[in-house]
């Protein structure tokens, strides 16, 4: 069960202490966090309607909310009500605001850059989500593998002739994963854990491209072959699985000129973004037998999927449910909640994302701009920048 909210302090109110802006539902998994919290800093919390992106924009110009020094939206599915989080946006937050702390782990909603410019360090729930997305890479695998979709979609017919159909016919086209390469775009918390489970579980070759490469102690724990160039990975896949942000300049790195670079009859896996994907290509390679599967947990245009696709049995798709389980949102929850406490404290944030940002702007002599500095928005030096490392990933 949530628990209950006190009410939030008025703008006018004589407390001294930080305030923090609380967006979306109440807490549900770790109440004695929040209980935490509250004793430490004033909680605002609005109601949904005020989210709503027209009533959200004009309490930030009243300044309805007085000056509140963090933003924290522990729930993924609400908190997000006002949209993209754009200059538009940002250039309205009180000067003060120090942290915005968010649940997901992908940030491609927000203007990273536009919140370091402000000396606004952003927190993401990096980790939380990384045991869930891992379990459900293995299984769009095997589905990719072994043709689980067919195979499922004939015994649900209750039809026998379907059945039979599926259980002498799929075998002549399904594969084990064992010696198997999966090539891994993105090695960052979630594609390393892909990697690992994919390698011990299911015996597969892992290669990888990223744009920082792990430490031989890390690629010797499944002997992984890193790639510079992922031109030169892509005709050695037979699995290709993306776990990688949004990062390439808003284009699908899914194309059909990627697609030729993979050996006839590979398999395709996404975990990370329905945008990386030109889902027509997609189609096409499928059509054509250049692709043998594709297992698809993200979409381009969510909620719809591509028509063509779903109606293809080599294709395994799923809700964008990827990091959905319990224990995730419980993560999404302490994440968000302990990266406000610890900026607001002057301690080290724990999944900061852009601090690199506003370190570089100091160097470059813009610290007098910033409304914190980094010294009030601490940054782990874990939370910065492979390519993977954001999640790009399944999002939540």
């Amino acid at each position: 069960m949530p628990i209950a909210m006190s009410p939030p302090p008025s703008p006018s109110s004589s407390s001294h202490r930080p305030r923090i802006l609380f967006l979306g539902d109440d807490i549900h998994y770790n109440p004695d966090i929040y209980k935490r919290l509250t004793s430490q800093f004033d909680i605002i919390h609005p109601c949904p309607a005020d989210l709503q992106r027209p009533a959200f924009l004009q309490h930030l110009r009243d300044g309805s909310w007085g000056q509140f020094q963090a933003i924290m939206r522990p729930s993924w599915h609400t908190g997000g009500e006002m949209g993209k989080w754009d200059r538009e946006m940002i250039e309205l937050l009180p000067r003060g605001v120090k942290v915005s702390a968010s649940a997901g782990a992908g940030y491609d909603w927000v203007d990273v850059a536009c919140l370091a410019e402000h000396g606004i360090l952003y927190c993401n729930g990096a980790g939380a989500s990384t045991e869930a997305v891992g379990d459900m890479a293995l299984y769009h695998i095997i589905s990719v593998f072994r043709n689980m979709t067919s195979s499922f979609l004939a015994a649900r017919s209750m039809d026998p002739l379907q059945f039979e159909n599926a259980h002498h016919g799929l075998p002549a086209s399904s594969y084990n994963p064992r010696n198997h390469t999966l090539g891994i775009v993105g090695l960052g918390n979630i594609g390393y854990a892909i990697a690992v489970k994919a390698h011990r579980a299911f015996g597969m070759k892992i290669l990888y491209h990223d744009i920082v490469r792990k430490s031989q102690e890390q690629e010797d724990e499944f002997g992984a072959h890193f790639y510079p160039r992922v031109e030169d990975m892509l005709p050695q896949t037979d699995c290709l699985l993306l776990a990688t942000p949004s990062a390439f300049g808003g284009r699908p790195f899914l194309t059909a000129d990627v697609i030729e670079q993979l050996p006839t009859g590979s398999r395709f896996v996404n975990i990370a973004r329905g945008s990386l994907v030109d889902e027509d290509a997609l189609a096409d390679a499928l059509e054509s037998g250049h692709l043998a599967a594709a297992g698809l947990d993200v979409h381009a245009r969510e909620p719809n999927v591509a028509k063509r696709l779903a109606r293809m049995e080599s294709v395994t798709m799923t809700c964008h449910t990827g990091g959905g389980a319990v224990e995730t949102k419980t993560g999404f929850e302490r994440l968000a909640m302990e990266n406000v406490e610890r900026v607001l404290s002057g301690r080290e944030a724990l999944t900061g994302v852009n601090g690199h940002m506003m370190r570089e702007r100091m160097a470059g002599g813009a610290g007098e701009q910033l409304n914190g500095g980094v010294e009030n928005g601490h940054e782990s030096d874990d939370s910065s920048s492979s390519s993977g490392d954001q999640n790009g990933q399944n999002t939540p």
